[in-house]
């Protein structure tokens, strides 16, 4: 029993010394790849390379100075490459290498600090001068398209095809005017030609420009596609297939993304009051806190609190038309300030009576409380002339390529 007891433990033992030996040469060929690499123009073959991120409390001083720097006082080092770089800016969790000599000294030759996926800082410390400068990775656009029917959001929809979140929110931006994205349904088609960014070829960075849209929406295929009209001025504007543009005088909602929850009505039981009265406004719900913009470019006519309609802030737009904001937890505008089309103005809240955080949205025209959503609300300009056969010539092809992935 004793020999055969002796005998288990030494194969148990040898099965465990394979599994160890096994293990160490994983670790080795990990090392050997890792060293084989070569990044910032040098080639790890020639240094030994230590990779790591700033830790927070770490200095440029304090990381440099743990190294075989020779004679150099940090202060000195600091000071012969502030025309180049501020070494205040160094920032916890940003990367940065080190190539060292590949004696028994391992003394620094190089310092490369990553501010980002992009941009790089090079510290060489080979010669009698410190040599430092910054550098930039090559950039690839690579064109890209997608469509086909929603399978959710339009956030959702585009995470699933790997699309960066920004897109999202530059698609909701340029569609403000004519879209609630939030009304959109799954099985709505979607088509989108957009170019992204690359690092070095093969770094995914995002997305560069949009260059052409189109969403069901409702049951009506809306386009989107940017033109310059003014080449001097660069400014991109986005217009549909006929030439019309989707800014208008007014935005669908005050709040971004929202849910509308009551409409303008003459006959509403009120939820805190409990009796039936006119609700001459729009509620959109949001969580306390969120952004509320005013719809269009015009003056801060009043603000202030009332017990009904808690804090509130009324704009007058032109002659025509005024917009006024209740129920909010913050204001952030003053009487008599201009303000813009999506400027922020306060903040949702459930100041007044309410149940909840919302913004209860009214709309005069011409003194008279309506309702926004019933309304054909002035748009803005159409392209013409010139300008027109130019825009309808450049969105020709890309509008059978939209129509093309969206199976229209």
């Amino acid at each position: 029993m004793k020999q055969i007891a002796l005998t288990i433990i030494v194969l148990v033992s040898l099965f465990s010394c394979n599994k160890v030996e096994k293990k160490t040469e994983a670790v080795k060929v990990e090392k050997i790849k890792k060293a084989d690499r070569s990044d910032f123009g040098f080639n790890y073959d020639d240094f030994n390379v230590v990779q790591d991120t700033v830790k927070k409390g770490d200095t440029f001083g304090t990381i440099i100075e743990k190294q075989n720097i020779g004679d150099r006082k940090v202060y000195e080092i600091v000071q012969s490459v502030k025309d180049t770089f501020d070494v205040r800016v160094i920032r916890p969790n940003r990367a940065y290498t080190m190539l060292r000599s590949k004696d028994k000294t391992n003394k620094l030759q190089v310092f490369v600090y990553q501010p980002d996926a992009l941009n790089y800082y090079i510290f060489d410390f080979r010669d009698s001068t410190i040599v430092a400068y910054k550098k930039t990775r090559p950039i690839t656009l690579k064109r890209r398209a997608i469509g086909g029917v929603l399978k959710g959001s339009l956030s959702e929809t585009l995470d699933k095809s790997g699309v960066d979140a920004g897109l999202a929110s530059q698609i909701t931006k340029i569609y403000s005017w004519t879209i609630d994205f939030f009304k959109l349904k799954k099985g709505d088609r979607f088509g989108i030609v957009f170019k992204e960014r690359y690092i070095n070829d093969s770094i995914y960075d995002g997305v560069e420009e949009l260059e052409a849209s189109f969403f069901e929406y409702k049951g009506k295929i809306n386009y989107a596609f940017p033109f310059v009209k003014d080449a001097s001025t660069g400014k991109i504007d986005y217009y549909d297939d006929e030439g019309k543009t989707l800014k208008n005088f007014f935005l669908k909602t005050p709040i971004k993304f929202s849910r509308l929850t009551s409409r303008f009505t003459m006959n509403r039981f009120h939820p805190v009051q409990k009796r039936w009265k006119a609700h001459k406004g729009t509620d959109y719900a949001a969580p306390t806190g969120t952004p509320i913009t005013t719809t269009a470019s015009g003056v801060v006519e009043m603000t202030g609190y009332t017990a009904g309609n808690g804090n509130y802030v009324k704009v007058k737009h032109n002659s025509t038309y005024s917009t006024q904001y209740l129920h909010m937890s913050k204001i952030l505008v003053r009487r008599g300030q201009r303000v813009n089309q999506g400027d922020a103005i306060g903040r949702v809240g459930s100041t007044g009576l309410a149940t909840g955080p919302h913004v209860c949205y009214r709309f005069w025209k011409n003194g008279v409380q309506v309702d926004p959503l019933g309304l054909n609300l002035p748009t803005g300009e159409s392209l013409s002339g010139a300008n027109k056969g130019r825009f309808f010539a450049g969105i020709e092809p890309l509008k059978r390529e939209l129509d093309s992935i969206g199976n229209l």
